[in-house]
């Protein structure tokens, strides 16, 4: 791949990866209730997840999703179900002294972030977006599937990290039950609303 195409593909998937959305308000919420080491699994998994939607998107499910327009209802219905269900874990979660030596309840897991991956048509179309657009046919078709996986690696982790790290910060904040409160709410329903964007 020419390094004008790979730049030009990193342009389109560093903005696919920052923007708010599912993967991102989770791991700010995460940050804040977790901390960052505690939510690099989290992360791992969303990275993880990524890779596999390429694969699949790369490799043969893509084009089942573009030939059967129902398969793609059924991941928007589905991803939106899986999300509302994190939006209320995210905002029931409960207040924890964060100052406090005493851990704090279990952070999303790995293979959480993995499966919320298969559910959230964002990551499919990111996929899908990257492989339409920056592929290269024949020989060099599957070079560009490593390009494009590098790419989606790297601009998912400095994606994770800030969003991460922001979190963190605002978790050090959050030093009082009603602060917890309206954050964990205010989280739980930004996540909700990402469904919102799933519709649109």
């Amino acid at each position: 791949m020419e390094l004008s195409l790979f730049l030009s593909m990193l342009g389109f998937l560093w903005v696919a990866a920052i923007t708010p959305g599912p993967n991102n308000m989770l791991l700010t919420t995460s940050g804040a209730n977790f901390g960052f080491m505690r939510s690099l699994w989290l992360m791992i998994g969303i990275m993880l997840g990524m890779q596999s939607i390429l694969l699949l998107v790369a490799f043969g499910v893509g084009g089942l999703i573009l030939i059967y327009p129902s398969l793609h209802l059924i991941l928007k219905i589905l991803g939106s179900l899986y999300l509302l269900w994190l939006a209320w874990k995210v905002a029931t979660a409960a207040y924890e002294k964060l100052e406090t030596d005493a851990a704090p309840p279990k952070p999303i897991r790995l293979y959480q972030g993995w499966l919320l991956q298969f559910l959230n048509p964002k990551a499919w179309l990111m996929a899908l977006g990257a492989v339409a657009s920056f592929s290269l046919a024949g020989d060099k078709y599957n070079h560009s599937i490593l390009a494009i996986a590098f790419g989606i690696f790297a601009v998912n982790m400095v994606a994770g990290v800030i969003w991460l790290g922001f979190g963190t910060v605002i978790g050090r904040l959050l030093r009082s039950k009603k602060a917890w409160v309206i954050f964990n709410v205010s989280m739980g329903l930004l996540t909700a609303a990402c469904v919102l964007l799933i519709w649109h």
